[in-house]
């Protein structure tokens, strides 16, 4: 079976990924720092006939990061490692004038730096895979300049830049990075918390990820609103 190492897996998009690739047969190995919300997630995945490895830690723990990959090595390897663990770096959302820097550095720890850190440690399994993938979920952010959103948008914006170079370094693999859109998430309602305005469900974004699986399309950064209205 292939394997999935999914971050920030207990709900939100990354738990509802999870759930699509259990559904088509994927083992997975899940992260989050709330232990209790991650075995819940876990517990109702696995109900979906495949195993799956709780590690509930923070992905800026070096440790945390190896025992991930360590875990994934025992169900075979890595075929897709998905950075889906973000930090705000404020909640709610400041304007830069108000940003403190231990803010900044925390986005920057989360979403880029540890990031990197898993992807180095799962290397060596995911160039094994013969195919592979590397997601890493970016945001609108990273691209647009919204007020506010500036330390988070940095972070992202340097997570696809890594994407993009590690990309040319490793021809061998696929890596994506995705901007999935507009989600009802945790992360956006602590963001902005007077936004009460509907918003997709995080499952609804989910078949943009299947088909870059499915599909493998060339490495490079992602819309998924594009994807599922070129379906």
């Amino acid at each position: 079976m292939p394997v999935a190492v999914i971050t920030g897996a207990s709900k939100g998009l990354g738990r509802a990924l999870g759930a699509a690739l259990a559904r088509r047969g994927w083992d997975l190995v899940l992260d989050a720092r709330t232990a209790g919300v991650l075995e819940e997630a876990a517990e109702a995945l696995s109900g979906y006939g495949t195993r799956v490895a709780a590690l509930p830690g923070d992905v800026t723990d070096a440790g945390h990061r190896a025992a991930l990959v360590a875990a994934a090595r025992g169900f075979g390897g890595v075929d897709l490692l998905v950075n889906n663990a973000s930090a705000l770096g404020a909640e709610p959302l400041v304007r830069l004038e108000d940003l403190t820097p231990g803010g900044l550095r925390r986005a920057l720890e989360v979403n880029v730096v540890a990031a990197l850190g898993l992807v180095q440690e799962a290397l060596p399994l995911l160039r094994a895979a013969g195919a592979g993938a590397v997601v890493a979920v970016s945001s609108d952010a990273a691209a647009e300049a919204y007020p506010t959103w500036g330390g988070y948008g940095a972070s992202k914006a340097a997570l696809d830049h890594l994407s993009a170079v590690l990309a040319e370094e490793e021809p061998g693999l696929r890596v994506w990075s995705v901007d999935p859109g507009d989600m009802a998430t945790d992360l956006y309602a602590a963001a902005v918390p007077d936004d009460g305005g509907p918003r997709p469900a995080p499952d609804s974004v989910v078949p943009a990820f299947l088909r870059l699986l499915d599909e493998r399309p060339a490495s490079g950064r992602y819309a998924a609103p594009a994807l599922l209205e070129e379906r």
